[in-house]
């Protein structure tokens, strides 16, 4: 089976590595064009041209497929029986999908149709699932609307983050690309189409203004927005007019009788704020211009009373 893949973040790098161990020969990687960061302006590769690297793999970096009519010959030039995309960044034109005689396979990380966009694994958390998964589905001209192949379920733990649903889901995905690829050269798999009315909200991209805590919210809703933009974009607050984001918390199902956003408890090892329904106790934090610390630590260094408001900056604009 010849195959080109195409993606650009660490999600995808174990759908390749697996592809790889398979024997599959990969005549293109296609990733996104490198980034210069920082203030020195040093060149960044993708993490999957650092795999398709490692590999000895071609790799192309084209900055938009559907307006670069030489290489979408290129890819009919390379005639491969699959085109793979995992999270690459960029819509293929109907051009690119008719290229494969197997189609483009894409590797989604929710339960299709729930979760289609940018952002499933944050939102899956953020919106309380208890399951989530990994769908293969043969991409059509919609966004996240293809014949679904197969699916993988994956639990979502008590103090799951974005980050540790990521690296599971990730793994995920390239075993199960390869049972995917299997049966679709075997002609096992019937493609199934998407029932549009099970479809979920769209899971947008993430932002750093969605992990403004609003605590007005329930405790429960809050925590679960800390876990899930944990470790970006992060779930945070201001205190005296600084930025703290707040990384762990604890739910607490008691009301203290203060106003929501109002320190409710504070002792050397703890720090309780009420909420909407319920309060948080707060386990990890990282105030502007410091490192990540655990509680203790924090209120070592800083004091906070009994009453202070948070989202002081917040309140001072209003």
């Amino acid at each position: 089976m010849k195959a080109v893949f195409m993606g650009t973040p660490d999600f995808a790098v174990p759908t390749l590595q697996k592809m790889v161990d398979m024997g599959i020969e990969i005549t293109a990687v296609v990733t996104q064009p490198d980034k210069a960061k920082g203030r020195g302006k040093k060149v960044i590769y993708s993490p999957v041209k650092e795999c398709a690297l490692a590999h000895d793999l071609p790799v192309y970096q084209p900055v938009r497929i559907k307006k670069d009519p030489e290489f979408i010959q290129t890819l009919r030039d390379m005639a491969p029986d699959v085109i793979v995309v995992v999270a690459f960044g960029q819509i293929l034109s109907k051009e690119v999908l008719d290229i494969p005689r197997l189609g483009c396979v894409n590797v989604h990380a929710s339960l299709l149709p729930k979760f289609r966009g940018a952002a499933p694994i944050q939102w899956a958390i953020i919106d309380g699932e208890k399951v989530t998964g990994v769908t293969t589905m043969l991409m059509d001209v919609g966004l996240d609307t293809g014949d679904m192949l197969l699916k993988t379920e994956v639990s979502v733990d008590a103090k799951e983050t974005g980050g540790s649903l990521h690296d599971k889901l990730a793994a995920a995905g390239g075993e199960l690309l390869e049972r995917t690829l299997i049966g679709l050269e075997a002609g096992t798999i019937v493609p199934e189409k998407q029932d549009d009315s099970q479809a979920g909200e769209y899971a947008r991209m993430l932002d750093k203004e969605l992990g403004h805590i609003d605590f007005n919210q329930p405790a429960v809703v809050i925590e679960r927005l800390i876990r899930g933009l944990n470790p970006w974009p992060s779930a945070y607050t201001y205190i005296d007019g600084k930025t703290l984001k707040i990384w762990e918390a604890e739910v607490l199902d008691r009301n203290y009788g203060c106003e929501y956003g109002e320190v409710a408890e504070v002792t050397r090892n703890s720090l309780i704020i009420q909420t909407g329904i319920g309060a948080l106790s707060v386990k990890s934090v990282q105030l502007e211009g410091k490192k990540r610390m655990d509680i203790s630590a924090f209120l070592n260094g800083y004091t906070i009373e009994k009453g202070t408001r948070m989202d002081f900056e917040n309140e001072t604009n209003e």
